[in-house]
């Protein structure tokens, strides 16, 4: 993606005008620019060179009296389903970007993309080719929290070859791109081998040892990814100016642990050098959707580690996180040998975390056909795709042809309400239209309540994304402590004739649910049928427990539903279940 289209140009503009324009700000390009009337191109050497151009030129620098345009040069018949949005405001808050790009159709997934500009950068997925060109026509210029946004298209270079190879197969679903998985993350850096750890030891270091850590010539840093076995990237770029930079340690577990313990015992040894007398804690990174269970139930789990590595351990406020800032820092203070170990055991919790949600995801992407996970913001963007689900369930077709929809009572805390419903309805109004949902907060039951019910109608990805969001809107504004993980009740209604099969003889189905969704699911056995002839179920879990709870029993409800319409159609007299 290096070649470059240059646009909004005057008749009279010649090569001669553009090579100059670009010597002066000092951009690289190769071979000959190609002047037409109004328009050229040329190609840069690489990604990097053409990125430059587009962040230094376009819509800034004039050529003979008008503000140039520059951006990725892309053929029609390479147009495809994937944007490049620059000039994003530094500071935005995932939901509303993610409530913006919603509009223009199904996103498939959102990755933010390492540059050195001080606005941010994302490559958006979308479903269709329809969906891309009406977002890159509506959000091109668009102005966000008084940011242009700069929309390009990302070439699909299979497209001359998409011919000759035939279609992939229409029984594969899930939330990933059909065909093999991606190799590579935007920023270009190959994903680990197989027995290689999935989460990356991310650390900070002070900027002053960087140079230490890389040695003369890199030497120094080759020596320890030699001895490692891993793969070592300073983000020297990141943050100019900044006290810290960070390094991200692609290896096994042991690996990542023996490259940390080297990079420490350098920088212990260059500050002894230098005459540093300040403490140098060992300081991690970690995607704060990990961090409430590295730290447990009353801080147990972190309690524990600190013991038993005889470290002090402490993590940042929840406050330090934005939408481009999706981590917690670790800092731990002890000897080398001790932090390393607590580097083990914290690392440890991580990755365990980080499984058990990709599990999660694989369940959830069974269940629900064609739901985009990775696009809900809800993991870390670093996460490798999943493969879709191999036999797609019958329960549930694929979305946007006979899904019905459902709805759902989420009981929040009574003081978390303005939280959900924003300044002037604002969140609550971008979280509708996210998620396709309607939301609605019903009056509190008496002046005392500790609880309000947010009432969700919609389809099962709707539910998701719209409980999704919830639940990360009240851990973020810290109606849950830091130490705690974010469990709320919520009441679906059934049919009071299949309330006994969610329950099952003897408590079977209903005991069998909650072994399997980690939730606590309750039929309480004293309500009676409402006007609609219907009960609640209720169901207590975090958020995956709960949503795996919610669709075995949509699924019940839904093989219920099958029988009586066999039953209808048979003529058969309808039999009431007790």
């Amino acid at each position: 993606m290096n070649k470059l289209y240059i646009g909004n140009l005057t008749e009279n503009v010649t090569t001669v005008d553009l090579e100059s324009l670009f010597k002066e700000w000092k951009i690289p390009f190769s071979g000959q620019f190609l002047v037409k009337t109004g328009y050229a191109f040329v190609d840069c050497p690489d990604d990097n060179c053409a990125m430059k151009a587009i962040d230094t030129l376009s819509g800034k620098v004039e050529l003979h009296g008008k503000s140039i345009e520059v951006e990725h040069s892309v053929p029609k018949r390479q147009r495809s389903r994937k944007l490049q949005i620059r000039n994003i405001p530094p500071h935005l808050q995932w939901e509303v970007l993610d409530s913006l790009l919603a509009q223009y159709g199904s996103v498939e997934s959102c990755e933010q993309v390492n540059t050195e500009t001080e606005t941010a950068v994302v490559n958006v997925t979308y479903s269709t080719k329809e969906h891309a060109r009406q977002a890159i026509e509506k959000l091109n210029g668009y102005m966000l929290e008084n940011y242009s946004l700069k929309v390009t298209y990302i070439p699909d270079e299979m497209a001359g070859q998409q011919s000759s190879q035939p279609p992939p197969s229409q029984t594969r679903r899930g939330f990933g791109q059909r065909g093999p998985p991606r190799q590579t993350s935007p920023s270009g850096m190959v994903r680990p081998k197989q027995q290689q750890s999935d989460v990356p030891l991310r650390i900070v270091v002070p900027t002053q040892f960087v140079g230490a850590i890389i040695g003369k010539e890199g030497a120094t840093i080759r020596n320890i990814t030699k001895q490692t076995q891993s793969k070592i990237d300073i983000h020297r770029k990141d943050n100019a100016g900044a006290a810290e930079k960070p390094i991200s340690i692609h290896s096994t577990p042991e690996g990542c642990t023996a490259a940390c313990k080297m990079i420490m015992e350098i920088m212990q040894k260059e500050a002894q050098d230098t005459k540093f007398t300040e403490e140098i804690p060992l300081k991690i990174l970690a995607h704060n959707n990990f961090v409430g269970r590295l730290i447990g139930k009353e801080g147990r789990n972190l309690k524990k580690i600190e013991q038993d590595t005889d470290t002090k351990i402490t993590i940042s406020p929840l406050q330090d996180l934005t939408l481009y800032n999706p981590e917690r820092t670790i800092t731990i203070k002890s000897s080398i040998e001790a932090c390393s170990k607590a580097e083990e055991e914290i690392m440890k919790k991580i990755r365990e975390s980080y499984d058990n949600d990709m599990t999660a995801m694989n369940l959830q992407a069974h269940l629900i056909p064609g739901l985009n996970l990775k696009a809900l913001g809800l993991f870390p963007p670093s996460s490798p795709v999943l493969p879709p689900p191999s036999v797609p369930p019958a329960a549930y077709p694929p979305f946007g042809q006979q899904s019905e929809s459902e709805t759902v009572h989420v009981f929040i805390p009574a003081l978390a309400v303005g939280a959900i419903i924003g300044k002037k309805g604002q969140h609550i109004k971008q979280l509708s239209r996210y998620a396709a949902a309607s939301i609605k907060i019903a009056p509190a039951e008496g002046p005392d309540a500790k609880q309000r019910m947010v009432i969700i109608t919609g389809q099962p990805e709707a539910q998701f994304k719209a409980q999704g969001r919830i639940y990360s809107k009240l851990k973020e504004e810290n109606f849950f402590g830091p130490k705690e993980e974010v469990k709320l009740e919520t009441h679906i209604k059934v049919p009071s004739h299949a309330a006994g099969r969610v329950i099952g003889k003897g408590g079977k189905t209903v005991n069998e649910l909650q072994n399997l969704t980690s939730a606590e699911v309750v039929v309480p056995r004293d309500q009676l049928p409402d006007e609609n002839d219907q009960v609640i179920v209720k169901i207590t879990g975090h958020f995956f427990a709960s949503q795996l709870a919610q669709r075995k029993i949509q699924e019940i409800l839904s093989q219920v539903k099958r029988q009586q319409q066999k039953i209808v159609q048979s003529g058969q007299p309808q039999q009431r279940r007790k």
